[in-house]
């Protein structure tokens, strides 16, 4: 096991043991980490790492405009 790289930005990817920090994913545990190097897992934690976030953004869209105050009659906000 190796200890994790000390960048101050890291990712969890959701409610997984995957972590991505410094460009590099680790898969975390309570005993330790360990870095990931096989193309294809790496491969694909990036696609869903890319999924993940086009959620986020897709449910933020829609949140966004909630928090908003209507527009006033004619359609335009001031």
């Amino acid at each position: 096991m190796t200890a994790l790289p000390s960048p101050a930005r890291s990712e969890h990817l959701a409610q997984s043991p995957a972590v991505r920090r410094g460009g590099r994913w680790w898969l975390v545990a309570a005993s330790g980490s360990v870095a990931v190097t096989d193309p294809v897992f790496t491969g694909e934690l990036n696609c869903f790492a890319t999924a993940m976030a086009a959620a986020d953004r897709a449910v933020a869209g829609p949140r966004l405009q909630q928090d908003q105050p209507p527009a006033p009659p004619g359609g335009r906000r001031r």
